[in-house]
């Protein structure tokens, strides 16, 4: 099963990655287990933020195993309990009625009801400066919008799913954390909250106390290693 509908390539091309249990194989470099379960969930979120999910990933999802300690280190606690309630919905709603949701959520022929994108957040504006000064840092990176894809850089699933390829290709933990500070940090949040609160949300208010209770983590086990290089 395909992880994320991959928006972004690089120059230094990675295989594919896949699905085994509730996480993602990371497959650039081997990497620690902690590391793997990092990557795994951020290209999950990044697909199931990006794209309703299949029945067979709904079915995965339904199945999947409780997150370890063990994996993701300490702290986990919220985590785990939002995760949970994920799998429980998973197995109740079927992919049809995750798509319906999806599209009332984030699709429409004009202004969506939710539109989670850096810009938006930020600065109050579509593809406004912070698109920019995120494309600019991508290519410093390396990193480019993949050719045919249907979001924009700064959308949450694409920073997500960048986040995930900086773990796997094993770039530097002051880089990830510079990137997540500057894209994620700073407005994921309110547009987590958006989600939650949004009307008809069901299966997505469950991935967004998820996302959250990730994200605190990562931002508590950044500020853990402030001489991180």
């Amino acid at each position: 099963m395909q992880a994320t509908q991959q928006n972004f390539q690089n120059d230094k091309p990675l295989q594919p990655t896949g699905m085994s249990g509730p996480t993602v194989a990371a497959t650039a470099i081997l990497l620690p287990a902690e590391e793997q379960a990092r990557a795994s969930l951020y290209s999950l979120v990044a697909h199931l933020l990006l794209a309703p999910p299949q029945a067979a990933l709904l079915d995965s999802l339904a199945q999947a195993d409780t997150i370890s300690s063990e994996a993701l280190d300490d702290g986990v606690d919220a985590l785990e309990a939002a995760w949970e309630k994920l799998v429980l919905v998973a197995g109740i709603m079927d992919a049809d009625a995750v798509r319906e949701e999806f599209n009332a959520l984030f699709i429409a022929t004009g202004t969506p009801l939710l539109n989670p994108h850096e810009s938006l957040y930020v600065s109050g504006f579509m593809m406004d400066r912070p698109l920019a000064a995120l494309r600019e840092d991508l290519r410093g990176m390396g990193l480019a919008r993949r050719a045919g894809a249907v979001e924009l850089e700064d959308h949450l699933g694409s920073l997500c799913e960048t986040m995930s390829l900086l773990i796997t290709q094993g770039r530097p933990l002051s880089l990830q954390r510079q990137f997540f500070e500057d894209h994620i940090a700073n407005w994921a949040g309110p547009c987590l909250d958006d989600i939650c609160n949004a009307e008809g949300a069901n299966f997505y208010r469950h991935l967004a106390n998820v996302v959250d209770a990730f994200l605190q983590l990562e931002k508590e086990a950044f500020d853990m290693e402030p001489g991180i290089e």
